[in-house]
């Protein structure tokens, strides 16, 4: 379980106040860059990211860091 970032901090930082995202969408960006963080541990051989820390809290770090964002069609 997932209680750092909180999910409303997440919601928070992919939105902005003109065009705020929904728990969907957050879980959509974050479903999206976990593939993205396993697919490139596959190709560069690694089984564990250091720590032992799962992909998805990774993930989320990285959206909560500014690293990830969501971009609408």
């Amino acid at each position: 379980m997932i209680n750092e970032p909180s999910v409303d901090e997440l919601v928070r930082k992919l939105g902005t106040d003109e065009e705020p995202i929904s728990r969907y969408e957050l879980c959509v960006v974050a479903a999206k860059r976990t593939r993205q963080i396993i697919e490139q541990m596959q190709s560069a051989g690694s089984t564990e990211l250091p720590g032992k820390q799962k992909e998805i809290v990774l993930a989320c770090k990285e959206i909560m860091n500014g690293k990830v964002k969501c971009v609408r069609d």
